[in-house]
């Protein structure tokens, strides 16, 4: 894996993590936290776009997309498991 992969990841986790942390009002984990949310949100998007049989393209806007459903979904199962 090559280090612009690798940044390219990191950027759009950041992004997805940040996104999700705004609509989902309080549940972010700060800069890391975010970034480890939305990468791990990207599987999550992925997994369960497959599932739905959604296609939503390539390029960097539909990862950033993808990882933005997939994150907001973990936030809000994070939230589900920390209230009980």
């Amino acid at each position: 894996m090559s280090i612009e992969s690798i940044l390219t990841i990191l950027l759009i986790g950041g992004i997805a993590g940040w996104l999700a942390g705004l609509v989902m009002k309080g549940r972010g984990f700060g800069i890391l936290g975010n970034i480890v949310v939305g990468i791990v949100g990207a599987f999550v998007g992925s997994y369960v776009l497959g599932l739905l049989g959604i296609a939503i393209g390539g390029g960097f806007i539909a990862s950033v997309l993808n990882a933005f459903i997939g994150a907001v979904i973990l936030l809000f199962l994070i939230g589900l498991i920390k209230r009980v």
